[in-house]
């Protein structure tokens, strides 16, 4: 199964985001508290393309694509702003307390595979999440 939304980068349109992802999720092999990170951070996600792919512009394109894999589900969000190099970013240490800087971590928390692919214009951010196995091993990360 899989599914597309495009929405403008303002803000408000991240409510639809939330929204698109929890129904999404409904009825898979994920936990509430798995489906509450992963809603939590496709809007981090989000919330970091606008401020930084866009510079705060609310009239910008998003797209997210939003597919069952064999093995889980898979979200794909595209922009065509500020490139981002993950190699040049390091969240701050999570021993700092104060406000911002930790949504890396916690996108890096809610999917088991992360990818951030550079396009000619813009970012492609692949997020992937396993479906937990019976014994509690994901296939792709068993031991052999």
């Amino acid at each position: 199964m899989k599914k597309k939304i495009e929405f403008a980068s303002h803000p408000a349109n991240l409510w639809l985001v939330r929204h698109c992802v929890r129904q999404f999720l409904q009825h898979r092999a994920f936990s509430s508290r798995e489906v509450d990170l992963m809603v939590l951070g496709v809007d981090e996600a989000c919330t970091n393309i606008i401020r930084h792919a866009y510079h705060l512009a609310e009239d910008q394109l998003i797209s997210l694509s939003l597919e069952t894999i064999n093995n889980g589900v898979r979200f794909r969000l595209r922009d065509y702003g500020d490139r981002f190099d993950s190699t040049k970013y390091h969240g701050r240490s999570l021993d700092q307390l104060r406000p911002g800087g930790l949504g890396v971590h916690l996108i890096r928390h809610a999917f088991d595979q992360i990818d951030y692919q550079q396009r000619r214009r813009g970012t492609l951010l692949v997020l992937t999440k396993l479906k937990p196995e019976a014994d509690g091993l994901v296939p792709e990360l068993a031991p052999n």
